[in-house]
């Protein structure tokens, strides 16, 4: 008999309310969370009711702003934009560096927030934090000769990014492109994240970094945050059906932009044996239940290794942790050791079990379906945002499972024959962030990833975001505009010698870095 649960000591949501009223009472009210613009916090918005997706309770939602409010937003971060972008470098990386120092100092409550708000595991939450962090450290320590050359935009950066990631993607942005001189505004994720986003911004702002932080729906505020003319570059992280709304707008506009987009993250395997190595890596491709832009939710197999795949993947596959992050047999005990908690609502846990549903009844093989018995929750808690692992064979091609990445703990396996079969497999989706090719011969794997259509190809091991030096971005319909990572991120956000092409993906060019 399993054991009953509790929840952690002084992990509630009130015990984090608490914290944030008491460091940070500018940006957050008893009853409510402020908007960050002209260098004020805002008492303004109409306030969304939100329900955290671990257990279904009442957390902080978003104060929505209206299209004119936050037209007047952009009009005052332009001010900051022109009086930052003269600062001296040594200024401004001074400020950038005392901000990540107080993110520091309140890590813990960061990566709580981000457990309550998206459902992070402790352990990812934290790192969420951490590679924020660090990886801005990274740039104030070596932003010099990437400047060399080069200046600030004409107006501030506008970033506008999926909830998945609240800090080591939109606050690592935002940061780097102050530190490149920038005055930086942030649309908070429609989904998740804004408590989280407040208290960073809170932090940032203490120490006169230029930063703006807005809530509202994007229809409403894409005039102001993508189309107004104050902008000088808009970064977008999201789906293609909204980035594909963004990029004919700055494409309409010749507007500087970054816009990383979804894309079907594969993994083949041909002329394979290494099933150890293989097995290994299975649970870590679940990290946050895959709802991160370097999933791998597509596993391409040649025919006459799906027996040892399976050998290698179920087995591991049913060692999977899920359940509540914060729950623990004793008050005390430590964070649990999960895998991933719940998707990010009870609305997108019930689209991917109705897709995996219609897929089966279409023709996909169920060949792996975990239980809820199988998961660590609290006594009668809300379970709705919850979606066990699911792995189906063949998904048809009337399913989005078969051609869209599900954003959940859903994988699908498509059998091949031939290379050429292997390769239109691996390039369902029209262009991918990463992909990997397991195959024992360097030789074939040499001949072949050059066809994947990703822009990272691992030969036997996963490819990830990177950090630092290590660039990112995409291929085919996964990415519009200038690519980043390391020195590129700073270059995205900064004009050098005129004529200078920017390695990206352009209406006009692409050009690989």
């Amino acid at each position: 008999m399993a054991p009953t649960l509790t929840l952690k000591t002084g992990t509630s949501w009130s015990d984090a309310w608490q914290r944030c009223l008491a460091v940070a009472p500018e940006a957050f009210r008893d009853d409510r969370l402020l908007n960050l613009w002209n260098g004020a916090w805002q008492e303004d918005g109409r306030v969304l009711p939100a329900v955290s997706p671990v257990d279904g309770s009442p957390v902080a939602g978003p104060p929505r702003l209206d299209g004119t409010t936050a037209h007047r937003a952009v009009c005052a971060a332009l001010d900051q934009h022109r009086a930052w972008r003269h600062l001296p470098l040594e200024e401004r990386r001074a400020r950038v560096a005392a901000t990540l120092d107080a993110l520091t100092e309140h890590r813990t409550l960061l990566a709580l927030l981000l457990v309550w708000e998206i459902g992070k595991p402790w352990r990812l939450a934290q790192a969420d934090v951490d590679r924020a962090i660090d990886g801005v450290r990274w740039y104030v320590d070596g932003v010099e000769p990437m400047l060399a050359g080069r200046s600030p935009l004409d107006g501030p950066v506008s970033n506008i990014a999926s909830w998945n990631y609240p800090m080591s993607v939109l606050v690592h942005a935002m940061l780097v492109q102050a530190l490149a001189g920038n005055a930086v505004i942030a649309k908070t994720p429609t989904d998740g994240g804004v408590a989280c986003l407040t208290l960073a911004c809170a932090l940032a702002a203490r120490e006169g970094v230029p930063v703006t932080l807005v809530s509202g729906s994007g229809g409403e505020l894409s005039q102001a945050l993508v189309r107004a003319p104050e902008i000088g570059c808009v970064s977008f992280v999201g789906g293609r059906d909204t980035g594909a709304a963004v990029a004919t707008a700055v494409a309409d506009l010749g507007k500087r932009h970054v816009l990383e987009q979804e894309g079907l993250n594969t993994w083949g395997l041909w002329n394979h044996s290494d099933w150890d190595t293989f097995a290994a890596v299975i649970p870590k491709l679940f990290d946050y239940g895959k709802q991160r832009c370097t999933a791998y939710p597509r596993f391409v197999v040649q025919r006459h290794l799906f027996d040892a795949f399976l050998a290698a993947y179920l087995p591991a596959v049913r060692t999977l942790r899920v359940g509540h992050p914060l729950a623990v047999e004793q008050p005390d005990d430590p964070y649990p050791e999960l895998d991933f908690g719940p998707v990010i609502n009870a609305a997108k846990s019930k689209e991917l079990q109705d897709q995996v549903a219609v897929a089966i009844e279409r023709g996909a093989v169920p060949l792996h379906r975990a239980t809820p018995g199988d998961a660590r929750f609290l006594p009668g808690q809300d379970t709705s945002a919850y979606v066990q692992p699911v792995t189906l064979l063949n998904p048809p091609s009337s399913s989005p499972l078969h051609h869209a990445e599900p954003f959940g703990p859903v994988d699908t396996i498509v059998l091949v024959d031939t290379e050429a079969e292997l390769l239109a497999a691996m390039n369902a989706s029209n262009g991918a962030l990463v992909a990997t090719l397991s195959t024992d011969d360097r030789a074939t794997y040499e001949r072949l990833a050059p066809h994947i259509r990703a822009f990272k190809v691992g030969h036997g091991t996963p490819r990830s975001r990177g950090d630092r030096d290590e660039l990112f971005g995409g291929l085919g319909a996964s990415w519009r505009g200038a690519f980043v990572g390391g020195d590129l991120l700073v270059r995205a956000v900064t004009r050098g010698p005129q004529g200078e092409r920017l390695p990206g993906n352009f209406p006009e060019y692409q050009l690989l870095p």
